[in-house]
C-alpha cells in the first residue's frame, strides 16, 4: 500500500489546505470532549447530589442536550458553507466554540449561584453544540473536496484523526492535571476549568488561522446557482439523506460508547480509578487515531463499501462479548487489549464515513446533505449512548446497553449492504 503521489507543489498546497481545516477540526473536537472527560470532577459543582450515578447522569444529559443542538448546527451552517463558503462557515463555527468554553470556565458553582448555574452550563453546550454540529458537515465537505480522486479515502480520514487527537489532547491534559499539576482535591474544587480556558485560546487562535484557507474549487464552480445549500435543494435528494442517517446510527453508537463512554465504564462498572481508567482511554485513542489513514488508505483501494460491511458484521457480533467480560476486567492491559479489539472493528467506519457522505451529494449542497442528516442521527443515537448507558446501570441492568449498540450497528450494516460503493458512484467528480 503506497501513501498518495502526485505533483511536489500540487502535494504542498493541498497538504497546507488540509492543515488548516484539520486544525480548527482538532480545537474543535478537543473543546467538545473536555467536557466528558472531566464531567468526573465538575458533576458536584453543578449537580451536589449524594449519589456519583446521578451526578453523572444529570451532567451526561446536558452533553446529549448538546447534541440536540447538532441538527440545527448541522442545518444553520450546511447552508452557510453551501451559499457563502467553507471557509467562512468553518471561521465561525470555530468562533462560537471558544464562547462556549470560555463560558463553562468562568460559571461559578450551584453553591454560589444556585439553579442558575446548570443553567448556565446548558448555555454553554448549547452553543458548543451549534458550533460542532457546523463543523462536521463543512469539515468533512471540505476536506473531501480538497482531495484527488485517486486518494480521496486517505486525505478525508484526517477529519476523524484530527476529532480523536481533540478527544487525546483533552485526556492528556487530563492526565498531566492529574499526575503532575494537582491533586484530586483541586481538581475538584477548580483545576477542571483550566482545560476549558485553555480550548478558548486556543479557538480563537485557529478561527484567525482559518481566514487564510483556499476555497475548493467544486464549491466555485456552483456559486452562481440560486438553489445551493437550501432545503428544498436538499429534497430533490431523498436517497443519499435517508442512506446518511442509517449508515450513521450504527458507527455514532459505537464510536461514542468505545470513547468517550469507556472512561466512564471503567470507573463505574469495571471500578478502576480516575487516574487508570483516564490512561488506558488515552492509550487506545492513541492506537485508533493511527488506524485511520490506514483505513482511508485501503479504501481507496478495494472501495468503501467493504470497510462498512466489515465494520457492520464484526461490531453487530462482537459487541456484546467485549463489553461483558471487559465489565468483569480489573486489569490495565487486558482493558486495553478489549477496548482496542472494539476501536479496530470501529474504524472500518470512522476512517471512511466523511468521505462516503460527501460523495452522496452533489456540491451545491453538500455542506447541509453531510451535515444535517448526519446530525440528526448522531444527536439522537450518540448523544443519548452515554446517558443511556448510565440509566441501564443505574437500574441494575447494565447488560442491556450493550444489546443496544449490537443492535445499532446491525440496523446500519443493512444500509451497508444495499448502498452503492461512493468510491465507484462519486457524486464530487461531477
Amino acid at each position: 500500500m503506497q501513501l498518495p503521489t502526485d505533483n511536489p507543489t500540487i502535494i504542498i498546497n493541498r497538504i497546507k489546505s488540509i492543515i488548516g481545516g484539520s486544525l480548527g477540526n482538532l480545537v474543535e473536537w478537543y473543546d467538545w470532549y473536555i467536557y466528558s472527560f472531566f464531567s468526573l470532577y465538575f458533576a458536584g459543582t453543578f449537580f451536589p447530589m449524594a449519589n456519583p450515578t446521578v451526578r453523572l447522569l444529570n451532567t451526561a444529559g446536558i452533553f446529549a442536550i448538546g447534541f440536540l443542538m447538532r441538527p440545527i448546527g448541522g442545518w444553520l451552517m450546511g447552508t452557510f458553507a453551501d451559499r457563502k463558503g467553507r471557509k467562512t462557515a468553518l471561521t465561525f463555527s470555530v468562533l462560537l466554540m471558544s464562547v462556549g468554553s470560555l463560558l463553562i470556565a468562568v460559571i461559578p458553582g450551584y453553591k454560589q449561584i444556585g439553579i442558575a448555574a446548570p443553567i448556565l452550563l446548558l448555555l454553554a453546550r448549547i452553543i458548543q453544540g451549534l458550533s460542532v454540529g457546523g463543523e462536521y458537515g463543512t469539515s468533512a465537505t471540505y476536506l473531501s473536496e480538497m482531495a484527488t480522486k485517486k486518494h480521496r479515502g486517505f486525505y478525508s480520514s484526517f477529519q476523524y484523526v484530527t476529532l480523536i487527537m481533540g478527544q487525546l489532547v483533552a485526556a492528556g491534559v487530563l492526565v498531566l492535571l492529574q499526575k503532575v499539576f494537582l491533586t484530586e482535591e483541586q481538581l475538584h474544587a477548580w483545576g477542571w476549568r483550566i482545560p476549558f480556558v485553555f480550548g478558548a485560546i486556543l479557538a480563537i487562535t485557529v478561527m484567525y488561522l482559518r481566514r487564510s484557507l483556499q476555497e475548493p474549487a467544486s464549491f466555485t464552480k456552483e456559486r452562481s446557482k440560486d438553489d445551493r445549500g437550501t432545503l428544498k435543494a436538499l429534497a430533490q435528494h431523498p436517497k443519499a439523506v435517508f442512506t446518511v442517517v442509517c449508515l450513521t446510527i450504527g458507527g455514532t453508537v459505537a464510536f461514542y460508547t468505545f470513547t468517550t463512554y469507556m472512561q466512564k465504564f471503567l470507573v463505574n462498572t469495571a471500578k478502576f480509578s480516575n487516574g487508570d481508567a483516564t490512561l488506558v482511554s488515552t492509550l487506545t485513542l492513541i492506537v485508533f487515531m493511527l488506524l485511520q489513514p490506514v483505513f482511508g488508505l485501503l479504501s481507496d483501494k478495494i472501495g468503501r463499501k467493504p470497510l462498512l460491511i466489515g465494520f457492520g458484521i464484526l461490531g453487530a457480533l462482537a459487541t456484546v462479548p467485549i463489553m461483558t467480560v471487559l465489565s468483569t476486567t480489573k486489569e490495565m492491559w487486558p482493558a486495553f487489549m478489549l477496548i482496542m479489539c472494539a476501536l479496530i472493528i470501529t474504524s472500518g467506519y470512522t476512517s471512511i464515513n466523511a468521505v462516503v457522505k460527501a460523495e452522496l451529494f452533489p456540491a451545491r449542497v453538500r455542506a447541509l446533505g453531510v451535515g444535517f442528516p448526519y446530525a440528526v442521527a448522531v444527536s439522537i443515537f450518540g448523544g443519548t449512548a452515554e446517558p443511556l448507558a448510565l440509566s441501564f446501570k443505574e437500574h441494575h441492568h447494565p447488560q442491556w446497553f450493550y444489546w443496544y449498540v449490537s443492535g445499532c450497528i446491525a440496523i446500519s450494516l443493512l444500509a451497508y449492504i444495499i448502498m452503492p460503493d461512493t468510491k465507484k458512484h462519486s457524486k464530487i467528480e461531477d
